[in-house]
């Protein structure tokens, strides 16, 4: 087996591709960390994504501007997440070395959400998706790569979500659809409500409950970034507008 990276060799290259490193951590069997392409057992498994708008820079930079509001190419995202982590698994020694996972392999669908709070201090919000401490909302996981190999990881502290301590919770009332209430979320209110007229300040500039959060604001999706993934959001549930 060739020799395995150190974690900072790994970030480093990440760093260079355009993604962020999410943290990492060391899988149980019950984690659902699927075997390596050589067949044997993970032993690290170091999360990718982006904070911000870091990696939309880098997207956009290489995907070609009229395809860029994903109405002609749905999965161009996903896509480019693969052709870069496929180019990362190169550098880093192959397929022998590791292998790379994305969170649209499936059905069935591989446990991204569990593998991140494993990996790094974020928690499930009023809203649905994940929050960090410093990130808020604006952040996301693109694929992970699984190593046989023990890599040493640095330390996390865990904390405490940010929602615990955030008595107005001004996400709850920024949907102008209360798509968020009792513990659920309304996804026929939602879809409903951003192919009308009324839902184009959430098409053009993101989901409002999300960008009524007050954490992370410095980390903020630009509207470019915000309507891809709004239109992204609308193709997945077969809605058109």
């Amino acid at each position: 087996m060739m020799s395995v990276p150190e974690f900072a060799t790994i970030a480093a290259i990440l760093r260079e591709a355009g993604f962020a490193v999410r943290g990492g951590f060391h899988p149980s069997d019950s984690d659902g960390v699927p075997a390596l392409s050589s067949g044997a057992a993970p032993r690290t498994l170091i999360l990718a994504g982006n904070v911000g708008p870091g990696m939309w820079r880098a997207f956009i930079s290489k995907y070609p501007v009229e395809s860029r509001d994903n109405e002609g190419h749905p999965t161009a995202l996903d896509d480019w997440s693969r052709d870069i982590l496929h180019g990362v698994v190169s550098r880093l020694g192959g397929p022998d070395v590791c292998t790379p996972l994305f969170p649209s392999d499936g059905p069935p669908f591989l446990p991204f959400t569990r593998w991140a709070m494993k990996a790094e201090p974020v928690f499930p919000s009023p809203i649905g998706p994940l929050i960090h401490p410093d990130y808020g909302l604006w952040h996301a996981y693109r694929g992970a790569l699984a190593f046989e190999g023990n890599i040493s990881l640095p330390e996390t502290n865990k904390g405490s979500s940010p929602c615990e301590t955030c008595e107005d919770k001004p996400c709850l009332g920024g949907c102008p659809v209360a798509a968020h209430r009792d513990n659920a979320f309304d996804l026929a209110g939602c879809t409903a409500h951003i192919v009308a007229e009324s839902g184009r300040e959430c098409m053009a500039g993101g989901c409002l409950a999300r960008r009524a959060c007050p954490i992370g604001r410095d980390f903020m999706y630009d509207y470019n970034q915000a309507r891809f993934h709004m239109v992204s959001f609308r193709r997945a549930n077969r809605v058109t507008g």
